[in-house]
């Protein structure tokens, strides 16, 4: 622990040590520029509308009421651009003098998108037009996400995206991946919060659940490989999610709603500056309380899992499960083992607190600290469904942010208040972990605005105690991660831009990685453009994957299967071994699941060919297409991948030629009766003893490729037409470890969204969409069957009462498909919420 506050220390002390270097700027003569955007048609507050001074590279965005502010504008003559997607842009000369307030007020009329006005920053880690970005990118529109809010579904914003798959198992239990080979307890996304990373330190996958807010920022996606900038969990891509400052949302913000599934929320945010303007606090805070998905899996018959899939047209292939203990706050019958009484609710809680320091010339400084809670949350994973009890993920962080860099530094860590309970087993598992991260980007033009220069460099230190309860004898680590990282990008001409990035990452438990990429943009005009890429990208072996040490699944009883075969013609043979012991103890083979140290690094090498385009001022079309070639491919805990871990042998009493036969029969004879996971999965351990093990291995080579269309066609009065199709092919190396058909990219080959939205001057917003997934088979660890086709529609609605208070409604799976996504995940239904929001 001491260790932790001296590497916090040092990241704080940075903060400390620089802010006296920008006094000299608050010493210019400066003044303040503030207003509010409205809609011209309804009056109705812009919230989100983008306001720049572009020569001073100062901006922006409105609060919930369509305010703005910018402070400390030096003195002149500037231009103030004024931008909102669905909106004329505003282009507004202005006069700023010294210590005065200058008030511009401003309508925006409606009028189509324009893909040349959208911005991005994640690809580059710098602000570009989206049209320009190297990297095939989205962003969530503001109506999906304001929709999505009020479930606490975040990942619900991502679903219709061009490209993206979203795997939902239970209530807040999800895995988001793009182009390929997802998983449960996905990490190839990186998941960002004001580029804090999201993820849990022991097992790398983004905290959705923690994810729990309005998402009144802005959330931007980049599809394909992401390690040149950011590192090994930007291997298939970058989720960036944003928040305003607190200038950019003043005011305070009330949201009530519930609903289906015994749903209730509050959430309350506070934004206010202090009389100078120099300095705003932020502070929120919110409740959530709903049932869940899940269901218990404890009767004895094993049938449970069947009956909950029941309706569905892969019901009759689901084999049978049992779990070792029900959902909290049920029992169990002693004579059948089915679960009595209604589980426990699901219950979460979020609070946080921020000030912002307003430094002029666009340096802003920011320190916050909040802290989720979770209580009673099931999750799907290889090893089977764990519950948590009162997870507890407090945070921190530091960030200057000025016109040429950013300064940060965040601490966040993961307690579990009580052991989290693993369903299949009744073990419990323990979590104690943290991470603290520092970071400095410096980006710079050059050669007259013709190139750009990012640098950055960051140190990461992880914290890893589960208390021998998840990793065994490599429990209580300390281990930390260097990193350098760089892009520059250059116009040779108006047309021709030519990026290059690198990123340089030395960790203690993986050697040193060099991800470069390169890539060229053509941009004949504003509204169209043309790229080709190369990137190298990185996975890293969790903490999990490399030292596991975990009961998976209750022991299987293999005694009729050794009473058959003394019956058998093979019978003699087994003379000399005593009854009961053929796999050591036949009646309690235990289910384990093991990392393996031996794990190389993951590499994918992604060619991607793209294009963007807009087509008069109605249509937009992006289409992306993608070849990866994975190699050293780690696969999902899986049987017999690590070599470690062989096929079961005959006891040293049986003859090695009998013995052989003997081990090949009872593989075949375990395949017959259903169970080719235990067939494969049957070895023996570093003493000798018998056991079922899951483990992870380097598969070989894999290739996966694919192509992502997207349109959308917007007509006069707010009406707007979307949809994308996505296609995903793989094909697995020869030479791989698996054997042949256990690796599966757990993705449909083809998925559709298409929907259609309106957003009125009326103060009226409407949003229709359905999602289309081919059925595809899922192999994960414990979990392998097929996930039958699906076809969902979720409705959105909301309504602008009156200046102050908006109403919003929302139905997913509006027709209650059953349909689950994850194979061993629970039946997703239908749930129905509404919900008003008053801001004052």
């Amino acid at each position: 622990m001491m260790s932790t506050v001296r590497t916090m220390a040092f990241g704080l002390g940075m903060f400390f040590v620089l802010p006296p270097a920008v006094t000299p700027l608050t010493a210019q003569a400066t003044g303040t520029v503030r207003g509010t955007v409205i809609r011209a048609g309804d009056h109705a507050p812009a919230a989100g509308a983008s306001v720049t001074i572009e020569a001073l590279a100062r901006s922006a965005v409105t609060d919930v009421h369509g305010r703005y502010a910018l402070e400390g504008v030096r003195a002149g003559h500037y231009a103030l651009l004024i931008r909102m997607v669905g909106f004329a842009p505003r282009d507004i000369p202005i006069t700023v003098v010294a210590d005065s307030t200058l008030t511009v007020d401003v309508a925006l009329t409606a009028q189509p998108v324009e893909l040349s006005q959208v911005v991005v920053t994640a690809a580059s880690r710098a602000p570009e037009r989206i049209v320009d970005a190297p990297a095939a990118v989205s962003v969530v529109p503001t109506d999906v996400a304001r929709a999505v809010a009020i479930t606490g579904q975040a990942p619900r914003a991502l679903a219709s995206l061009t490209g993206v798959d979203v795997v939902q198992a239970g209530m807040f239990d999800f895995d988001v991946n793009t182009r390929g080979f997802n998983s449960g307890l996905n990490r190839r996304m990186l998941l960002l919060q004001d580029g804090r990373d999201q993820s849990l330190s022991f097992i790398g996958i983004p905290e959705w659940i923690a994810l729990n807010t309005d998402l009144d920022g802005r959330i931007e996606v980049v599809r394909g490989p992401g390690s040149a900038l950011y590192g090994a969990n930007a291997y298939l891509g970058v989720i960036d999610y944003t928040t305003p400052t607190v200038s950019d949302a003043l005011g305070t913000k009330l949201t009530l709603s519930g609903g289906g599934m015994q749903t209730m929320r509050a959430d309350v945010s506070t934004d206010a500056m202090s009389r100078s303007g120099s300095w705003g606090y932020r502070v929120t805070g919110g409740v959530y309380r709903s049932d869940g998905w899940a269901r218990a899996r404890t009767s004895l018959d094993g049938q449970d899992l069947r009956r909950e899939y029941r309706g569905t047209p892969t019901a009759d292939s689901v084999p049978l499960m049992t779990e070792a203990v029900p959902l909290a706050g049920q029992t169990v019958d002693p004579l059948t083992g089915a679960a009595v009484g209604e589980p426990s609710p699901i219950l979460l809680a979020h609070g946080s607190a921020r000030v912002d320091f307003y430094r002029g010339s666009g340096s802003v400084i920011t320190a916050e600290a909040g802290s989720e809670y979770t209580d009673n949350a099931v999750f799907t994973g290889p090893t089977g469904r764990f519950q948590v009890h009162g997870a507890i993920r407090p945070w921190a962080r530091l960030m200057w942010s000025a016109d040429r860099f950013n300064l940060s530094a965040w601490w966040a860590g993961e307690f579990y208040a009580h052991p989290v309970t693993t369903l299949s087993t009744g073990g419990s598992t323990e979590n104690a972990s943290q991470m603290v991260h520092t970071e400095a980007q410096y980006h710079t033009p050059f050669m007259g605005g013709r190139g750009r220069l990012v640098l950055g460099g960051s140190v990461r230190q992880y914290f890893i105690n589960t208390n021998g309860t998840i990793l065994g004898a490599n429990d209580h680590r300390t281990d930390r991660v260097y990193s350098g990282y760089g892009q520059t990008d250059f116009y040779l001409t108006r047309q021709i831009r030519l990026v290059a990035a690198a990123r340089y990452d030395k960790g203690d438990i993986f050697s040193a990685q060099l991800s470069p990429k390169a890539g060229i943009v053509f941009a004949p005009n504003l509204q169209h453009a043309v790229r080709f890429t190369v990137n190298r990208a990185f996975l890293t072996p969790d903490y999990t994957s490399l030292f596991l040490d975990l009961a998976a699944a209750p022991p299987v009883d293999l005694t009729a299967l050794e009473q058959g075969l003394r019956s058998s013609p093979l019978g003699p043979s087994l003379s000399g071994v005593p009854d009961g012991t053929l796999f050591t103890n036949s009646s309690a083979v235990p289910v384990l699941a093991e990392g393996n140290p031996n794990l190389r690094v993951e590499h994918v090498t992604a060619y991607e060919l793209g294009y963007k385009g807009q087509f008069g001022d109605h249509l937009y079309l992006t289409l992306d297409g993608y070849y990866n070639r994975m190699t050293d491919f780690v696969t999902d805990l899986l049987p017999g991948v690590n070599p470690s871990y062989q096929r079961w042998t005959a006891p040293t009493q049986v003859n090695s030629i009998i013995g052989a036969i003997l081990a090949q029969t009872i593989h075949d004879q375990l395949v017959a009766a259903g169970q080719p996971l235990v067939a494969n999965a049957l070895t023996r351990l570093p003493d000798g003893s018998t056991a079922i093990v899951l483990s992870y291995g380097n598969a070989g080579r894999v290739n996966a490729y694919g192509v992502e269309l997207g349109t959308g066609l917007v007509l006069g009065d707010g009406l707007r037409f979307d949809a994308n199709w996505s296609l995903f092919m793989f094909q697995v190396d020869s030479a791989t470890l698996v054997p042949g058909d256990a690796l599966k990219p757990n993705t449909p080959k083809n998925k559709v969204n298409v929907s259609a939205s309106y957003d009125g001057a009326n103060g009226l917003d409407f949003r229709v969409s359905a999602r289309l997934v081919q059925g595809y088979d899922w192999a994960d660890g414990v979990y392998v069957g097929p996930v039958p086709a699906s076809q969902t529609v979720d409705v959105s609605a909301g309504y602008q009462l009156s200046h102050g208070v908006r109403v919003q409604a929302i139905a997913t799976n509006l027709f209650d498909e059953r349909h689950y996504e994850m194979f061993g995940g629970s039946i997703i239904g239908r749930r129905i919420l509404a919900g008003a929001t008053a801001t004052f």
